[in-house]
This record gives C-alpha cells, structure tokens and sequence, in this order.
C-alpha cells in the first residue's frame, strides 16, 4: 500500500546573513512546505536493511531563501544525516528539493515504536518508526540476508547492499537492486559477506545479471571462486567458469565460516562484475 505523505507547512522569517554583504540585513517572511514519505517507516537491525525516508522542501513563499530542515532521532534511531540544507527558490510552479536519510537501528534494538523529529522554522512534526523483530536465521534460511557488505569498489549506480537485500529479479537491476563493481575491465574484484555469527555453511546460490535487455550469456558473470573466511583465513570450496546462466548453485562440504566472499575473475563482457543476489545456507 501506498502511504500518504506527512507534510507540515511551516512560516517562518529568513535574515539573509553573509549572502548580501555585511551590514544591516534585510528580513523576507517565506513559507516552506515539507513533506516526509512514507508516513510511517519499519526498520529491522540489518546492517543492509535500513529504512528510508525522502525529505522535500517547497517554498511556497515569495522570496527565494535558504531553510535548514533538522532531523532529531530517538532511542536506537541511527540516521544518515541529521540536517538537510538547501536554497529554495521562489518559482511558479514550486519547484520542490529534496533528500534521502537512511534509517538504521543497531542489530539488539529493542523491537517498538520510536519517533523521529523533523523540524523546520521552530514547527515539528513526529514521524513513528517501528523497529520490527529481526528475521530468525537457522537451517534452511538465507544467511547472508540484510548482512554486512563489503566490496573492492561500487559503481556509482549502485549501492553496496545491493546483493544481500533480497531482491533477485535482475529486470530491477540498475534501480532498484543488485551491484556491480566500480573498475571497468580490471579484474579480479571481491564481493564479501560477513556473518553475523560464525556458521556452518555448503551452499551458496549466485544470482549473477540476466534479463530481457542483458542475458547473462553476454552480461553476467562468467568466472568467480567462492571463499569462505574460517579462522581469519580465506580458503576457496568452490569454483566455476565459462558460465553462461543467471544462477548458479555452488556446494561443498560443511564447514565452519564468518563471512562469504565471491572472488569475480571476469565477465562474459569482460568489463564489470555483476551480481544481482548472493544468497549463504548452512547444512
């Protein structure tokens, strides 16, 4: 469903300091609008879950002005940022600016209800936060899930925790999921996934670029090892080369890990490493 936006509209008198020169300045009464969507945010302790807020600013006003839209968290909230500044200009139509804060808890975030303040020209509004119970992770379920992401180097297109968020249709890819690395045609890049406690693991599902506009014959991923970190130390249980498909199943003995990584040596284009989902299950 589709949440409405909250939105406050807020009045307020801008002193125009240090954008006029020294001196007496002089005051414009503008008003700006802000809205917050979605209404009302869930959020889990996955270091690759956060949940996200945009922010909007209109003047609505008729003199341009700068606003400083502050963000005040409770509890476990942890934000992205905790200020957003910009220039609103005096246009018709409005013309809207707008930013996004990512919304995280820590992973023993007691589960509740939490505010999150948003406050601009001294008028508040309260946006409710519920941190939801994390996802039990045991035998038969997806280990990797929301877990922390490390990488080589990340295209600009994309996010980190693009391959650990559950999404495995590549037809989002380059929107709305998966990553892809940030060195063309340098190999090899790394792609990690650390555990949230030591596990014992022998299976490991890749979902590598394959869609209508980018088959993985010519796209996706052709060649990689996957390692598993036991003891500090990285050893490979498993290979796979020329590959053609947008999925594969890799499986090797049981054994005792701390973090996941797939070792890309190349692409069937020979430029990127792109990997839509890892997935991690133990025995």
């Amino acid at each position: 469903m589709k949440l409405p936006r909250q939105t406050v509209v807020a009045a307020g008198t801008l002193v125009a300091a240090g954008l006029l020169g020294s001196g007496s300045m002089p005051s414009a009464t503008s008003n700006v609008a802000v809205s917050v969507a979605p209404e009302q945010l869930s959020v889990v302790g996955l270091p690759c879950f956060p949940g996200l807020l945009n922010l909007t600013m209109t003047n609505t006003g008729a003199q341009p002005r700068y606003a400083d839209l502050t963000l005040e968290p409770t509890g476990p909230l942890q934000l992205s940022r905790t200020i957003f500044s910009s220039w609103l200009p005096a246009v018709d139509p409005d013309q809207p600016v707008s930013a996004p804060v990512e919304v995280r808890v820590p992973r023993d975030a007691e589960p509740g209800t939490y505010q999150l303040g948003v406050e601009v020209d001294q008028q508040r509004v309260d946006v409710p936060v519920t941190v939801e119970p994390l996802p039990p992770k045991g035998p038969g379920d997806n280990l990797a899930l929301g877990e922390q992401a490390i990488a080589s180097s990340t295209h600009g297109n994309f996010t980190l925790c693009g391959a650990v968020d559950g999404d495995k249709d590549s037809e989002h890819w380059d929107t709305l999921t998966g990553w892809n690395d940030g060195t063309r045609a340098v190999f090899p890049d790394t792609y990690d996934v650390a555990l949230s406690a030591p596990a014992t693991v022998n299976r490991v599902e890749l979902y590598t670029l394959d869609s209508t506009k980018y088959p993985a014959r010519v796209n996706g991923l052709r060649d990689w090892d996957v390692q598993i970190k036991s003891n500090g130390t990285w050893q490979t249980v498993a290979q796979v080369r020329g590959n053609t498909a947008g999925h594969v199943t890799s499986t090797f003995p049981p054994t005792q890990a701390e973090a996941i990584r797939i070792l890309c040596l190349d692409g069937n284009d020979h430029t990127y490493s792109r990997i839509v989902e890892l997935e991690v299950y133990g025995s």
